[in-house]
């Protein structure tokens, strides 16, 4: 079972207590009812996917019940680090930025 770090509470917990919930810093268009069906599609349903790092966010379900951001290995499901939501993407070794 992989423990999580949860950032607002400051301890790791068990996978179980946490719910994954997308991409991380996805941004909303200011006037989505104004975009088109494309740019609305873009928006909503694709999402990068990388093999690698994947910047997520995530939810302490059954904790403080807060969201906040994970950097987490696609490929060996480890997570490398977890931040705040709002806060910028941490410099991970290894990663081109």
């Amino acid at each position: 079972m992989l423990l999580i770090y949860c950032p607002y509470c400051e301890e790791e917990r068990p996978e179980l207590e946490f719910r994954h919930a997308g991409e991380a810093h996805i941004a909303r268009p200011e006037n989505i009812a104004g975009i088109s069906d494309e740019a609305f599609e873009r928006y909503f349903f694709i999402r990068s996917n990388p093999k690698g790092i994947a910047y997520e966010r995530w939810r302490h379900i059954h904790g403080c019940a807060r969201f906040f951001n994970a950097a987490r290995d696609t490929v060996s499901d480890r997570f490398l680090a977890t931040y705040r939501t709002g806060e910028p993407k941490p410099r991970l070794e290894g990663e081109g930025q």
